[in-house]
């Protein structure tokens, strides 16, 4: 059984419709990655995925559940977490306030503690508000965040987003140390470093829909696949 199923996934706004037709899968344990330009249909695509956004027709199955059109409290009490665009920081939490805010326990599962040991630098930070937190460690909070959930499944909508280049590499290999611990996560990238980095699978998007699907090193081979679609 997959983490993630998605078929012929339909959305959009208004009368405009932005997804044309995605299927993508994320098998258990598996880091996929969705990589795209701006624009491509990469963030309503995770919009579909938790209930931001209702989709017109298609399916999402998360873990064999049928979550089409849930709306996100659903969505999340099924075991999806989701790292979003921005951060989404409540600035006048603290870093604990928001590492125990929608926290879900279980036995051996993730906690303050495991978070700290992910990402050291906010062991110092724990007492800031979220809006005294430089870029990144704004990004490492939105990760321990959403990790304690406790999810089956974590997404993630453009983390590298805003960061300089040793702080990427920093929250690239964090996430390649969550996935070693065996978390089905579906990275949402236009960075090609990051992606192919983290991802064991690479899904490239443009204009709402899968165009190309492979392994980092098939990309890597694939340059009318990067120059096309990735401007590479």
């Amino acid at each position: 059984m997959n983490a993630l199923a998605v078929r012929d996934l339909h959305a959009g706004y208004g009368a405009g419709l932005v997804l044309q037709g995605v299927s993508l899968d994320v098998a258990e344990g598996e880091a996929a990655v969705l990589l795209g330009r701006n624009g491509a249909g990469k963030t309503t695509t995770i919009s579909a995925l938790v209930g931001f956004l209702r989709p017109r027709s298609g399916s999402v199955l998360v873990r064999g559940r049928d979550l089409t059109g849930a709306p996100p409290h659903v969505v999340a009490r099924a075991g999806v977490a989701l790292v979003p665009q921005g951060r989404r920081m409540f600035a006048d939490l603290s870093v604990r306030e928001h590492l125990t805010l929608t926290a879900r326990s279980i036995a051996g599962g993730w906690d303050e503690r495991r978070v700290l040991e992910l990402f050291p630098a906010l062991a110092r930070r724990l007492g800031n508000r979220g809006d005294e937190l430089s870029g990144g460690e704004q990004q490492m909070l939105a990760i321990g965040r959403a990790l304690t959930r406790n999810p089956a499944l974590l997404l993630l909508d453009e983390p590298s987003e805003g960061l300089a280049p040793k702080l990427v590499r920093e929250v690239g290999d964090a996430l390649v140390s969550l996935r070693a611990t065996g978390l089905s996560i579906l990275l949402v990238e236009q960075n090609l470093g990051l992606a192919t980095h983290v991802g064991q699978r690479v899904h490239v998007m443009n204009k709402g829909t899968i165009v190309w699907s492979g392994t980092p090193a098939e990309l890597a081979g694939a340059r009318d696949v990067e120059a096309r679609f990735l401007g590479v």
